[in-house]
């Protein structure tokens, strides 16, 4: 997430304007129509996964090249979620339920963007849908139960792509893989999460800490 421009701007993630609920012009059902029924039932269970998913906590680890960061986070539908980074130590990315912001002690920087314009939209939905705004190009099953859902912008479908991926009994997700117009992988793999009650609302808050109060 370095360039929080690049990773949380729409423009980079092709999946950010599905997320956004800019439907395209073809019906749901005609925008996934070469998926076979057994796909369609795949993707079903991915949404239904996505729409149960109320409030979690847990660890996460992502790459992008040689670069590795790792860290907590937090979530809780609909609307807010906090990634809090280990390594580096610090660097915060919050989503509020209206706007996503990303402060970075290193170089005491803030910025923040509507969180309807992030693929963090997506999943933090209040109903999470895998059908309008989105071309499914391929869903890739295996023996054990574990499934990965490719996925593009219907109106913006040179922008990149992301991967999903779902496993385990009860099924979770794994992991997700964003792909941007320019070629480059940032891969996300949630380590550890299980469910979560009581989260402070402290957690989805973040004021600008660059920001130094005005003297009278």
């Amino acid at each position: 997430m370095t360039d929080f421009d690049s990773h949380l701007s729409r423009r980079a993630f092709g999946f950010g304007a599905a997320a956004l609920g800019a439907l395209a012009a073809l019906p749901a059902a005609a925008q996934n129509a070469a998926l076979s029924a057994e796909d369609r039932a795949v993707v079903a269970q991915a949404q239904a996964y996505l729409q149960g998913l109320a409030a979690a906590q847990g660890t996460f680890v992502e790459t992008s090249g040689a670069v590795r960061r790792e860290g907590r986070f937090y979530l809780q539908r609909p609307g807010k979620m906090r990634f809090e980074y280990t390594n580096p130590a610090g660097l915060l990315v919050v989503s509020d339920g209206s706007n996503v912001k990303r402060y970075d002690p290193r170089l005491n920087t803030f910025r923040q963007v509507p969180l309807g314009s992030t693929p963090l939209a997506t999943f933090l939905a209040n109903n999470v849908r895998l059908d309008r705004g989105v071309v499914i190009t391929r869903v890739t099953r295996m023996q054990s139960g574990a499934f990965a859902i490719t996925a593009r912008s219907q109106s913006r479908p040179n922008d990149g792509s992301a991967i999903l991926a779902f496993a385990g009994s009860p099924l979770r997700l794994q992991e997700w893989t964003i792909t941007d117009a320019q070629g480059v992988r940032t891969r996300t793999q949630l380590t550890t999460m299980q469910p979560a009650s009581g989260l402070a609302a402290s957690l989805f808050q973040l004021r600008d800490p660059t920001q130094r109060p005005r003297r009278n």
